[in-house]
């Protein structure tokens, strides 16, 4: 028993050993952990103490102070622990424009800073085609309708398609047409009306068919190959193919589909591959086209068409508040000026009613008659003929809105409006050549191809439609990402295929649920998809755009979210091999006859060596130079639109 109990006595003692030894060796760690917290904060405080030094002298070269920004930008948290209580607080970290006012060059290695290119809203930003300097701009000129005046639609559209259809039946057309009521989801600008066939044309660039419609009847395939076997048309073909370009030509464009629908489906008529008959009575789809453009002519130039739109210009006109204020600041630049085929007295009540605020550009400023937002005003300009040979320039009486007898040949002079003219008048009256005019209008051809071919003025082209192009570009961009998940898929059927494979995926069902998707979204546009495409292809109206606009926005108005000293500059027109290809290492076929044309993929000795043979066999003719040197700066300009600025450093 006494040894028992003295063996749990030892036991126990042994236990509390260990625990003392335990609680000790804790002791030990938490004080060594103490310590090297201490070790720490003091090694912080030193760190940042360099830190700040080194960054104030970081912050004077370019590629630091560029990355302290993106720093700042993107872990602002971060950066505000660094700059706190330092003296790097009285350096001011503000943003890009900033820092490249007071450091000439960039930071070389710009690719690896965390930036991202600051756009605009959608709806406010003006798209570019050719890069265009606003500083080189001396003159803004407009047109008017569809551009300063903006007509609603549907409202405008309709009134004209009305009184169209009753000019039609006052000569002679069935009276069942005035029960045919404007769709604005049919129509869109860019189609080609079809004299012979009476179709309505969706074609590309080239001329090739995207859309094809007979009246009402979508056609198919097969159906128009039998009208077109190559499913092609020549646009140079004026006399058959008439192109339908403008916002005028929309309610136009809406009656030749109810005309030939109604003379194809009506009782009363047989249907020819080129026309109607009734009875003995044949019409062609020609003659009937011809009907409707006298028709529209009339309308606009003799019917009631202004007169109803001056009546109730509230419901027919939009206006904006801040066309005078954009205007006067454009006033404060350069000049501006106004040239529109329209006649003075219809003029002056819209650009009144335009400018009709009780203050002027801004409130707080007096109101200001139109007349003087413009050193420049042209009316009656019968565009395109103006920007050729153009017409009498002649002085006009705002008093009666009559023409002055005799050709106007004095100066200009602030405040008078003339009539006729061409745009070598209006270049000598501004004292302005064609690169220092942006002209802004919303006419494909008469106002941006004309004045880019003839003038070589810039160009600003509205189109009023791409506004609800963004929205559904926008809005439905779940069709584009399917589409482009379709593509994934079909690729990855044919990856491991080749020349010699026999295998034969089954693309049906990918190529249906491509239909379906492209076919809802050109829905999303209306009946006749989008005015820019057709699925994959571009359309006639696009490449237009593209050929013949500088800049092109939904409204010119939004020139007044940039500056005028802004660079409009063009992005890269990316080719197939250029998009779908990633820029990762590429092996060259070195047996390519063109592989070595870049000189630092050639043997340096090579080069050297023909340099000697051609010296040595040359020497008796001795000729100034054996090779091209390569050039030593960009030799092209156009990017920036800086082409000027070195004429005159050449000159000078």
């Amino acid at each position: 028993y006494c040894e028992s109990e003295k063996g749990e006595e030892e036991k126990k003692t042994e236990e509390e050993e260990k625990e003392t030894v335990i609680f000790t060796v804790q002791k030990r760690e938490r004080r060594q952990a103490a310590n090297t917290a201490v070790c720490a904060r003091l090694f912080c405080s030193t760190l940042r103490s360099l830190l700040v030094v080194c960054l104030q002298r970081m912050l004077r070269s370019p590629a630091c102070a560029a990355a302290a920004f993106c720093f700042t930008e993107r872990y602002p948290y971060r950066a505000a622990s660094v700059y706190k209580n330092s003296s790097l607080m009285d350096i001011k970290v503000t943003s890009w424009s900033d820092r490249l006012q007071h450091y000439a060059d960039l930071p070389a290695n710009m690719d690896r800073l965390a930036m991202k290119k600051y756009r605009r809203e959608a709806y406010h930003r003006v798209f570019v085609n050719r890069s265009l300097a606003m500083e080189k701009i001396k003159c803004f000129g407009f047109d008017m309708d569809y551009t300063l005046a903006v007509y609603k639609s549907p409202e405008y559209e309709s009134l004209g398609f009305y009184l169209t259809v009753e000019r039609l039946v006052s000569i002679g057309y069935p009276q069942e047409l005035l029960s045919f009521v404007y769709d604005p989801s049919f129509p869109t600008r860019g189609l080609v009306f079809d004299t012979l066939y009476g179709n309505l044309l969706k074609v590309d660039a080239y001329g090739n068919i995207l859309v094809c419609v007979h009246g009402f009847n979508f056609l198919r395939g097969p159906d128009i190959r039998e009208l077109y076997p190559n499913k092609f048309i020549q646009r140079d073909d004026t006399e058959r193919f008439y192109i339908l370009n403008t916002l005028f030509n929309l309610p136009e464009t809406y009656l030749y589909a109810c005309l030939v629908d109604f003379f194809s489906n009506c009782d009363r008529y047989s249907s020819c591959e080129t026309g109607f008959k009734d009875g003995d009575l044949f019409m062609s789809f020609k003659s009937m086209f011809q009907d409707v453009r006298d028709a529209v002519d009339w309308v606009h130039f003799k019917g009631t068409l202004k007169e109803k739109t001056v009546e109730n210009l509230e419901k027919y006109v939009v206006k904006d508040p801040k066309l005078p204020l954009l205007l006067s600041r454009m006033n404060e630049v350069s000049k501006v000026f106004l040239v529109t085929n329209s006649d003075y007295k219809y003029t002056d009540k819209i650009m009144t009613y335009l400018f009709d605020f009780p203050y002027g550009p801004r409130q707080g400023l007096p109101h200001r008659p139109w007349q003087s937002y413009f050193d420049l005003i042209l009316v009656d300009a019968r565009k395109p003929l103006f920007f050729g040979e153009g017409t009498v320039l002649r002085q006009v009486d705002t008093t009666t809105g009559r023409l002055k007898i005799g050709t106007y040949t004095g100066p200009l002079h602030h405040g008078i409006v003339y009539s006729g003219g061409s745009s070598d008048i209006v270049c000598d009256l501004l004292g302005a050549k064609g690169k220092d005019i942006l002209y802004i209008g919303d006419h494909i051809f008469g106002d941006i191809l004309k004045s880019k071919k003839r003038q070589g003025w810039r160009t600003f082209l509205v189109i009023p439609e791409l506004a609800q192009e963004l929205h559904v570009w926008t809005d439905k961009s779940s069709l584009f990402e399917e589409l482009q998940g379709l593509d994934i898929f079909l690729a990855e059927l044919y990856k491991h295929l080749d020349s010699s494979s026999n295998e034969r995926p089954d693309i049906s069902a990918i190529q249906r649920r491509v239909k379906k998707v492209t076919h809802d979204m050109d829905m999303c546009y209306g009946m006749m998809g989008s005015l820019f495409r057709s699925g994959s292809r571009q359309t006639l109206f696009a490449s237009q755009v593209m050929r013949y606009a500088d800049l092109y926005a939904a409204s010119f108005i939004n020139l007044l979210y940039y500056p005028f000293s802004y660079l409009f500059r063009a992005a890269h027109v990316l080719m197939p091999h250029e998009s779908t290809v990633e820029h990762t290492h590429v092996d060259i076929d070195t047996e390519s006859p063109l592989a070595t044309r870049n000189r630092h993929c050639v043997d340096g000795k090579e080069i050297d060596c023909k340099r000697n043979q051609l010296t040595r066999s040359l020497s008796e003719i001795k000729p100034p130079k054996l090779f091209p040197q390569a050039p030593q700066e960009i030799t092209h300009c156009h990017d920036e639109d800086d082409d000027e600025e070195e004429e005159e450093e050449e000159e000078e």
